[in-house]
């Protein structure tokens, strides 16, 4: 999940579209998998650079005051 801005929250599925491996950090306007450096966007897990070449799959969330889960 991110918070690409105050009040919005985004949910993406954490497995990269290249070879399958979770994810490992979200830092600095982005969602990065460290087993081949794909970077993804925050707000809408579009490949930033490579060499993945399909975006990340978004998720449903629902808020509830201050929790935040998975649809």
């Amino acid at each position: 999940m991110t918070q690409p801005a105050a009040g919005t929250i985004k949910a993406f599925s954490a497995t990269c579209t290249h070879q399958g491996c979770t994810v490992t950090s979200v830092k600095d306007g982005t969602i990065v998998c460290g087993c081949h450096n794909s970077v993804f966007g925050i707000a809408d897990g579009a490949v930033q650079s490579g060499p993945a070449g399909r975006p990340l799959t978004p998720r449903a969330v629902t808020v509830d005051g201050d929790e935040v889960r998975l649809a």
